[in-house]
């Protein structure tokens, strides 16, 4: 299940109100609060390092990579590369996934394994390599790919008109795929991006805010998103969020007792 959004929301606000220490708009939370989220979710990765290098302990709900694990797994999934035929001026490459296996559009976050169904219907994980090794074992027949031993390279094509955008457009990284025989069937596991936070509102007869708790509809603006990190995770964010708070009303006060208390819960996960 994720945090309710307006759960979070409210917590804040109360708090931040007890002592009449100042207002979070709407506005200020959303942006706030998808920058924690992504905070959070980005530290998921640099503590898993952390973790596969001591001993877990062998119980149940105990094993921290395990945890970590299952914080992670809520944004894994997996979905086609689309291949783009070469041109006379540039070379053949793959697409990442824009869209989920189960049609559900995302953003692409970080790369996982991929793989090549051949004609057998073997599926095959294609080894990741760097530009040097890749262009290199190509020279020789011995270590040069095949569809049955294929590479990649992931790299940004350093050309915005090879995917026709504009110049102001990011360029995302696509994938160079040996041997070039390969044409389809190229499936990629990745981590997506977490969607954007946002408490949506109506406005009451009085000028007050209502929440809006229906899916937010991006046609019309409307409705709201709640944070999908894993529940656990609630005090956390209140925390973070508090901090970044106290920065927008300017009370030192809230940002030191929120930096204490993450400071505290972090000192507690590495010990």
């Amino acid at each position: 299940m994720a945090i309710n959004v307006n759960t979070v929301y409210q917590t804040v606000l109360s708090i931040l109100n007890k002592e009449q220490r100042g207002y979070l708009t709407p506005d200020e939370f959303n942006k706030t609060a998808t920058q924690v989220q992504l905070e959070i979710f980005e530290k998921y990765f640099e503590d898993l390092n952390q973790q596969l290098r001591v001993p877990q302990a062998d119980v149940d709900y105990s094993d921290r990579v395990m945890n970590l694990d299952e914080k992670i797994a809520i944004f894994k999934t997996f979905g086609d590369a689309v291949y783009v035929a070469a041109t006379p001026t540039t070379p053949a490459y793959f697409t990442l996934p824009q869209t989920s296996k189960f049609g559900v559009n995302v953003d692409f976050y970080r790369i996982g394994t991929v793989t090549f169904t051949d004609s057998r219907n073997n599926q095959l994980e294609l080894q990741r390599l760097g530009r040097t090794d890749f262009y290199n074992i190509e020279r020789s027949p011995l270590t040069k790919a095949t569809e049955a031993f294929p590479t990649y390279l992931l790299e940004s094509p350093g050309n915005p008109n090879i995917i026709n955008q504009p110049m102001n457009i990011n360029i995302p990284n696509v994938l160079f795929v040996n041997p070039l025989t390969i044409q389809n069937n190229i499936q990629v596991d990745f981590i997506r991006k977490p969607l954007n936070v946002i408490w949506g509102f109506t406005t009451g007869t009085r000028g007050q805010y209502i929440w809006n708790e229906n899916f937010f509809d991006a046609a019309t603006g409307l409705g709201s998103i709640n944070f999908e990190l894993h529940e656990s995770e609630q005090t956390n964010v209140i925390l973070r969020i508090l901090a970044y708070a106290g920065i927008i009303i300017e009370d030192p006060t809230i940002v030191n007792l929120a930096a204490q208390q993450v400071q505290g819960k972090e000192v507690n996960k590495r010990s």
